[in-house]
């Protein structure tokens, strides 16, 4: 067990780690002054708690926590699942420094059952469980709404604040409102409804909030029939409308499959250096009845996997599931008692994720978007924390380059070098090269001429230096610029990755399996504009170049006319069509009147 200063002070700590039982449960690392400082689940509490003190953690936040422990508490549980659950709960009552939060931005929209004498239902935005049953949270406030429409269309009920006990309701105290004439309410206030028949309404209600459909649907039916047999033909036809607006209501829900009726969770996870998203949809009869994505910020680190395991605890909460069936977008490395927990590989199941994922996405996306207009400074932060993981490197790439090669069947070989300051193009700090030394079309010794002409420069005129050099080309470049750098004694100083166009692989000095950025990813996406950037600057340089040789090329066959002729006239008049356009006393002021004749003879033809 590693420790900073004082070994002695921990050896309470030691005696404790050798007692720790081989059980699930939760701990809590606390300070000499008895601050909660993190609290964390675990398989076998010995494994994980005594985990922390072995060597240094690369993590400086988590080696900064270890530091500061005093001493350890444990609770030991039946499950993981329940020490997830347990750890879940802890968090948010104690708030530990170093654990994730849920970072929910705004608030979103619930239905609540009100827990009183003859139900509200109603919508609210402040989530009090103590107060009623909860169905939510809606993401939008339209969804709500249109349920809570379609409840209003089914069944009458209630909208007032009265209180309805049964004391109040003998005595009289209340008259009927216009929501009962208008036939909204069948007035529960002066006995008109029994509270029976009321709860038998509510029971509807909540099935439809839950999703289930079908329960509603029979009921209804049911009503129907009874009504028909009774002859009472109008309340039948009002059956016959409410049950057809439930098989409308239906029809507009996410179907996964009409044929599979799913009654499962699905989980999926996006993250970034700083925040994850855990989108969480709840199917019911083949539906998508509910989703919400949590926003965590991490604190230390964490992986997916945990996080993905402390999300689905909260949204199994928010959604009141007891689905015995989830489909998780990456293993969950944890038994749920009696739920079938599973990464689907294909078909419907696997549509469920890639529809989970897409709904995870688009809320880092809004987050992200608000975060780089109202705090771009925060924006760029998070931004070169996740350069700096994605692409393995030892430090933040706030300065990198990217270089690019092009020649014409090896005539006028050229290299552009882009640069890029906080992931944004520096474009005044872009250089051209034409290529000195390199005969053909050679890449790799183009790509090691350059490297060695951008880096000589820099070092002798004391320019700061990128902390990363990407070049264009696979492993061939690669080694050329590698080679380059060891010349001038900067291998090691900056980090070089090559770049191949086709798969987009990214390869690594002395490693011959390339590496694979998500195609979504945002390091990704910087990489591919500088590569692209290049090869746009330094293609419209070779143009240029081309261009200009083809029209020196062109003078120099005028009879009389030499170098200093051609870059004479080219100075003054830039192009051919320029020197076309000129009068004979203007190009006579320029190479004199004998070439001047022959310049406009020899251009005429």
């Amino acid at each position: 067990m590693a420790h900073p200063s004082e070994p002695d002070s921990f050896a309470h700590l030691r005696v404790l780690l050798r007692s720790l039982p081989e059980k699930p449960g939760i701990y809590k690392h606390l300070d000499a002054q008895g601050i909660i400082l993190y609290i964390g689940k675990a398989k076998n509490l010995k494994n994980r708690v005594t985990s922390y003190f072995r060597g240094k953690h690369e993590n400086v936040r988590l080696q900064n926590m270890v530091m500061q422990v005093h001493t350890i508490e444990i609770m030991v549980t039946e499950s993981e699942y329940e020490a997830l659950l347990l750890e879940n709960t802890l968090i948010k009552k104690e708030q530990p420094k170093y654990n994730i939060s849920l970072k929910d931005g705004k608030s979103y929209p619930w239905i609540v059952i009100k827990k009183e004498p003859f139900p509200r239902v109603f919508p609210t935005f402040h989530f009090k469980p103590k107060d009623g049953e909860y169905f939510g949270p809606y993401v939008s406030g339209k969804g709500m709404y249109a349920v809570l429409d379609l409840i209003a269309q089914l069944y009458p009920l209630r909208s007032c604040s009265l209180a309805l006990t049964p004391e109040n309701i003998h005595a009289g105290k209340f008259k009927v409102c216009l929501e009962y004439h208008l036939k909204n309410c069948l007035g529960p206030c002066v006995g008109s409804q029994s509270e029976r028949d009321y709860q038998s309404t509510i029971e509807s209600i909540r099935h439809l909030l839950k999703g289930n459909l079908s329960q509603a649907k029979n009921r209804l039916a049911q009503q129907m029939d009874q009504h028909a047999l009774h002859m009472e033909f109008e309340a039948a036809q009002a059956c016959k409308d409410r049950l057809g607006l439930l098989e409308k209501y239906q029809a507009k829900s996410t179907v996964v499959n009409p044929k599979n009726l799913y009654e499962a969770d699905v989980y999926s996870i996006v993250s970034d250096a700083e925040f994850a998203y855990i989108n969480g949809l709840v199917l019911r009869e083949g539906a998508v009845v509910r989703g919400h994505t949590l926003e965590w910020k991490k604190k230390l680190d964490e992986s997916d996997r945990e996080l993905l395991a402390s999300g689905l605890a909260e949204l199994r909460r928010l959604f009141d599931s007891t689905s015995k069936e989830i489909f998780v977008s990456i293993p969950l490395g944890m038994d749920i008692p009696g739920v079938h927990v599973f990464v689907p590989q294909r078909g419907d199941k696997m549509k469920l994720i890639a529809l989970s994922l897409r709904n995870a996405q688009a809320c880092r996306i809004e987050k992200l978007k608000n975060m780089s207009i109202v705090d771009p400074e925060r924006h760029v932060l998070r931004l070169m924390k996740q350069m700096q993981s994605d692409l393995r490197l030892s430090e933040e790439p706030r300065h990198f380059e990217c270089f690019d090669n092009s020649n014409f069947q090896g005539s006028y070989p050229v290299s552009a070098c882009v640069v890029f300051k906080n992931g944004k193009p520096a474009k005044k700090e872009y250089r051209h090269f034409n290529v000195k030394t390199v005969e053909g079309a050679n890449d790799f010794a183009t790509m090691e001429e350059v490297i060695t002409r951008r880096y000589s420069r820099m070092l002798a005129e004391n320019h700061p230096l990128p902390q990363l050099i990407l070049v264009d080309g696979g492993k061939g470049q690669l080694s050329s610029a590698v080679s380059a750098l060891e010349k001038l004694g900067l291998r090691g100083q900056i980090a070089v990755i090559g770049i191949a166009k086709k798969l987009e692989e990214l390869f690594y000095p002395n490693d011959p399996d390339p590496l694979y950025l998500d195609k979504r990813s945002e390091t990704l996406k910087i990489v591919q504009r500088a590569r692209d950037e290049a090869h746009r600057f330094g293609l419209t340089h070779h143009r240029n170049r081309r261009s200009k040789g083809a029209i020196v090329s062109v003078l120099e066959e005028i009879p009389g006319i030499g170098p200093a002729s051609t870059d004479a006239l080219l100075t003054t008049f830039h192009s051919v069509a320029g020197i076309t356009a000129a009068t004979l006393e203007e190009l006579a002021k320029v190479v004199g009147q004998q070439k001047a004749k022959a310049v406009k003879n020899f251009l005429k033809k």
